[in-house]
């Protein structure tokens, strides 16, 4: 905590540097550069400019520098998708995921509408067991009750007879440190991608046995499309949550089959996700480790166009947005950014178990036989080397076209176009990140405005029939 004369010597400097900038002759401008950023908590400063000529005459039909504008820069969104880091940018990428997951299930951003007719369905796969953790109590039941408590080899009980709650800084935490398999959970992590390769291929495979084609002939006829988010359970081990859809073979445009139903499809993905199996490198220490998937699977079918039964596409879209956006401290794993040393583990605020996760992940980055896999690269994220949410090629749009449409939306003319004899010479150069303790005050209003204002927006909008919104 500070003291009396820290704090007032903190708002000083703050006052100051609000004067500073309210008395610039280019506050205005300034202020307008933070309003398009959406008051973005770290903006990235460039400068330099840009020019469009018109490449006939030599005309300019554009052109902006930076050497006239506030600061001599121009301030640009971070776009970090983590919550903890900058709250503006995450509820921009989280409205930017759902638009992407809804439209590869009802259509819409050069998606057809018929995929809402496709077979689809929504899943959770989940890491194996690394041994027992607390868990959270469901109808208030105890967490490992048992009648004849007995002792692991370390002396610690097996039993925990208590009911924990989901605030419960216990839950998640291994009943035993000491049994509990670190190594085989941070290889898992680090194999994760692998083993979703391994799954979809699997996938195909089953399908075929199921339906009594052959591979080659069922993948001339169908084709899984799917959009996948990760997200860490309080045990620290990441699940994934996975949309998949079944197309025609040439993608979203084309129907499929007759025989391609969700029912089929369903059973299809338990017996892929039980038969995956890899194995990870030899390592004097650790020998050689099986990964797999985890037993807890749950598969769900999406309603069907006009029917009730089923998860609704709009909750699934919002659901999928939601876990995007999560940091490490919304999580209570790893690090928002690498870890660079040992020391920096053990001063930072984590629980016991994830500072174990990580310190394991920091040993095993020093093995030869495992340098490939970069553990000490991907220290703060527990070996976890994937994207936080990836996709098929042809599941929906990209997040690069959604920026683009909303960046014309924004200037005011949908589908600017400068014509094909239009050529555009830009050359901007990175001169820093972030605001000043005055700056990131009024930047942190005017995201408080902006937030305020959508809400306003949204709440109208569900007012209107038919008017589905999601995050952002």
């Amino acid at each position: 905590m500070l003291d009396r004369s820290a704090r007032l010597r903190q708002l000083s400097e703050i006052d100051q540097d609000l004067i500073r900038l309210v008395q610039d002759p280019r506050f205005s401008r300034w202020l307008e550069q933070v309003n398009a950023t959406g008051g973005c908590a770290h903006p990235i400063h460039l400068t330099g400019s840009t020019t469009t000529r018109d490449t006939a005459t030599g005309e300019v039909l554009h052109h902006y520098d930076t050497h006239d504008g506030p600061g001599e820069r121009l301030l640009i969104r971070c776009r970090n998708r983590r919550q903890t880091v900058c709250a503006p940018c995450s509820r921009l990428h989280a409205g930017d995921t759902y638009h992407l997951v809804r439209a590869g299930l009802t259509g819409g951003k050069s998606l057809p509408a018929a995929v809402r007719e496709h077979p689809r369905l929504f899943m959770t796969l989940t890491a194996p067991s690394f041994g027992p953790v607390h868990r959270v109590a469901t109808n208030s039941e105890r967490c490992r009750p048992r009648r004849n408590a007995t002792s692991c080899e370390h002396g610690r009980s097996l039993s925990c007879p208590a009911v924990h709650d989901a605030t419960d800084t216990l839950v998640g935490q291994p009943l035993c440190p000491s049994c509990y398999d670190y190594p085989a959970h941070v290889l898992w992590h680090a194999y994760a991608g692998r083993l979703w390769k391994a799954f979809t291929d699997s996938l195909y495979n089953h399908l075929a046995a199921r339906t009594g084609r052959t591979r080659s002939g069922l993948r001339r006829t169908v084709r899984i499309s799917y959009a996948k988010v990760a997200e860490y359970q309080k045990r620290a081990a990441v699940h994934v949550h996975a949309v998949i859809r079944l197309d025609g073979a040439r993608g979203p445009d084309d129907p499929p089959p007759s025989w391609a139903t969700a029912d089929i499809l369903a059973p299809v993905v338990r017996t892929a996700a039980a038969t995956v199996r890899l194995r990870s490198p030899y390592s004097r220490a650790l020998g050689e480790q099986e990964l797999c998937w985890g037993a807890q699977l749950d598969v769900r079918p999406l309603r069907a166009f006009g029917g009730r039964e089923g998860l609704a596409d709009d909750a699934v879209a919002a659901y999928v947005a939601k876990y995007v956006t999560k940091g490490a401290a919304d999580t209570s794993a790893g690090l928002d950014h690498p870890v660079t040393d040992l020391d920096y583990i053990t001063a930072a605020r984590l629980s016991p178990h994830v500072r174990a996760l990580m310190r394991t992940c920091w040993r095993l980055g020093g093995l030869p036989e495992l340098e490939r896999l970069r553990l000490r690269a991907w220290t703060h994220t527990l070996g976890y080397r994937g994207h936080v949410l990836t996709r098929s090629r042809v599941y929906s749009t990209t997040y690069a076209a959604l920026r683009a449409e909303r960046a014309d939306h924004e200037r005011g003319v949908p589908g600017l176009d400068d014509g094909p004899d239009a050529i555009t010479e830009a050359h901007w150069r990175y001169v820093g990140s972030g605001h000043s303790p005055g700056a990131a005050l009024i930047a942190a209003g005017i995201a408080e405005d902006q937030d305020r204002n959508r809400e306003f927006g949204r709440a109208e909008l569900v007012a209107v029939p038919g008017g589905a919104v999601g995050p952002g």
